[in-house]
């Protein structure tokens, strides 16, 4: 008995590992289509054209896209089968030098694409020149398809307090910045809430400002909605140990809810653990609404209506 029970464990273990690198199917799509907020398809589709672990699109090959759309480009095919789910705006983020240009670039030659660019808070401290990177960062920002300055802000999860008070640095001069150039700002923020919100109120914040891959409670929620923030909600809030976040959702009004991947990150369930892409969008958006008691339709409007208002029109 012991032994067919090893045997079934390391079955489904095996079963896993296969499965890990490989693109969930596609979802049902959306009754009306929103963007992605928040995406890395310079990471998703890999730094040769193929989907991260091996894995394919579905309905393709080697990252292709259902019926061969995208013709071998493979950004072209992730936004093919993005735009088959209902998700046919997105907004690619930098995080560094090297992936804002890339972001950059890229947002100029798709028309489904928009960028943001800067220096991600745990790559501030890491940098031997702080100004000259910034300075190419604001050189991105002049760009018209650049919409957005970020992913920035403050993370205490990953660089411990001797990497601080560069984050915070980083993070005052990318708010300065995307006010001169009056563009969005998109915020990390990891085990930060109040320290991203007392630099926000000291600083005072741009316009529009985007809570990326929101992971604070309910209070927390309500205290970023008093300021006018948008809440952009992630896979996450499909685990089942994200109880906070649900009641955060709840309490967020539709006007100010943004829906994002992380992609290839944050994989909303029940595919967490496997790549994620801007086609399962489908699977968040529908858990908001019915854990919030939305209805769906006015959700996806309302969540396509607040991405224009942040970003602009694609």
């Amino acid at each position: 008995m012991l032994a067919a029970m090893t045997e079934q464990t390391e079955t489904r273990k095996q079963r896993a590992a296969r499965r890990a690198g490989e693109f969930p199917p596609a979802p049902e799509p959306l009754p009306v289509p929103v963007p992605d907020s928040h995406t890395h398809l310079d990471i998703t589709v890999g730094e040769y054209g193929a989907p991260p672990g091996g894995g394919s699109f579905p309905g393709g090959g080697g990252g292709s896209s259902p019926g061969g759309a995208g013709d071998g480009d493979p950004v072209a095919a992730a936004l093919a089968v993005a735009a088959d789910a209902g998700v046919d705006r997105l907004v690619q983020v930098g995080v560094d030098i090297a992936s804002s240009e890339w972001s950059a670039d890229v947002a100029d030659r798709y028309a489904a694409v928009l960028a943001t660019v800067a220096l991600h808070p745990n790559e501030a401290p890491r940098l031997a020149d702080l100004d000259e990177a910034l300075r190419r960062i604001e050189a991105l920002a002049g760009r018209d398809r650049v919409r957005g300055i970020g992913e920035t802000g403050m993370d205490f999860f990953r660089t411990g307090e001797a990497g601080r008070a560069a984050q915070e640095e980083s993070f005052r001069a990318h708010i300065a910045i995307a006010k001169r150039h009056r563009k969005a700002l998109v915020i990390h923020d990891r085990d930060a809430h109040a320290d991203v919100l007392r630099i926000l109120d000291d600083e005072g914040a741009p316009d529009t400002v985007v809570m990326h891959c929101f992971s604070g409670d309910a209070d927390f929620a309500r205290a970023c909605v008093r300021r006018g923030h948008l809440l952009s909600f992630a896979g996450t809030v499909t685990f089942g140990s994200a109880a906070a976040l649900r009641e955060a959702a709840a309490v967020t009004p539709p006007e100010q809810m943004l829906v994002e991947t992380d992609a290839p990150y944050l994989t909303p369930m029940p595919y967490r653990g496997r790549p994620n892409a801007s086609y399962l969008i489908p699977l968040t958006v529908r858990f908001l609404a019915d854990t919030t008691g939305a209805d769906l339709d006015e959700l996806c409007a309302a969540i396509s209506t607040t991405g224009e208002r942040a970003f602009g029109p694609w």
